[in-house]
């Protein structure tokens, strides 16, 4: 047993049951797959069973990162592949991941039945906003070259074990939305990097659960950016960086009330500034010249693939009002 796959679940049994049917055709199989149910009411925890899936029940929707933590600390494979209920997966996706060798790997996303990026890797810009790179956009040569990352989305993404030995479980207080981004930003402060694997090709249908402008999608987005200031910004960086975090914050902000979910938002923010002392008191901050040589790279790899496959409005703003980028 090299593989064991993790999937929270929170209904969605017709996106499971795709899933499932991906998994059983795999090139590379996983020898067990573990569904940890956070409170279903559709069946999809009975089909998990039926097809051999070990399910372990939460009680509650505690949320994707409680969740996976769950599976993961009942895996014993040397390989963990983390993946949403409503992916699918390319025969080999396993195959091709395995092959890098990394420490954490994923493939490219598209969306179903066209050549729609989904989603590749996660950038994180200077304040604290992440872009899934290439999502929305047709496929093409700048979503196709391998490359080191840090920080992969878990929506479809293979780990060694000993990754999460070395750098810890998710952090459960995002319960869902950006814990990959922490993870990954604990990654770079270690030097744990990984791979982007675009022969490997999965399928993903995306905010199905919710909805991508569902309120409390956006209510945690916008908390867990500035949990995340909170968790790896030292002090210094965050009145260096001031300009740029709240141009980012704010300009979220009115994306989300054009998605008239803009009292969300505002929920949000309010959240992650009460929860920031306590979050910041239980976390390490990231050593300063890390967090600027990584971020700094980082934006500029938005810039560059915003600037070569069309600039989003959000994206042009940030870069016109922070002066061009890091």
């Amino acid at each position: 047993m090299n593989i064991a796959a993790v999937v929270p679940v929170w209904n969605g049994r017709e996106h499971l049951e795709r899933l499932i049917g991906s998994l059983e055709r795999q090139t590379r199989p996983a020898g067990e797959l573990i569904v940890v149910d956070n409170g279903s009411t559709d069946g999809a925890p009975q089909l998990a069973r039926l097809r051999g899936a070990r399910v372990i029940p939460m009680g509650t929707n505690a949320g994707f990162a409680p969740a996976v933590n769950r599976g993961i600390r009942e895996c014993r494979a040397p390989w963990i592949a983390v993946l949403n209920s409503d992916v699918e997966l390319a025969p080999d996706y396993f195959e091709k991941l395995e092959a890098t060798g990394a420490p954490f790997t994923t493939g490219k996303l598209l969306q179903p039945d066209s050549t729609i990026v989904d989603g590749t890797f996660d950038a994180v810009s200077r304040a604290a906003a992440a872009w899934r790179v290439g999502s929305g956009r047709a496929d093409g040569p700048g979503f196709s070259q391998r490359q080191t990352i840090f920080s992969a989305p878990f929506t479809a993404a293979l780990f060694r074990a000993e990754t999460f030995h070395r750098v810890g479980p998710l952090e459960e207080r995002f319960e869902s939305y950006l814990e990959d981004v922490d993870f990954g930003l604990r990654c770079a402060a270690l030097g744990v990097q990984g791979v982007y694997e675009p022969a490997a090709v999965a399928w993903h249908r995306g905010s199905a659960t919710l909805g991508r402008w569902h309120p409390d999608t956006v209510r945690r987005i916008a908390r867990n950016r500035i949990f995340l200031l909170a968790r790896h910004y030292p002090s210094s960086l965050l009145m260096r960086w001031l300009w740029p975090i709240l141009i980012g914050q704010l300009l979220w902000g009115g994306v989300a009330l054009r998605h008239a979910t803009g009292f969300a938002w505002v929920h949000g923010v309010i959240q992650g500034l009460s929860g920031f002392r306590q979050m910041r008191k239980t976390s390490s901050q990231m050593d300063e010249t890390v967090l600027i040589k990584t971020l700094s790279a980082q934006e500029r790899v938005i810039r560059d693939l915003q600037r070569s496959n069309g600039y989003d409005a959000y994206w042009r703003l940030y870069f016109l009002l922070t002066g061009g980028g890091a």
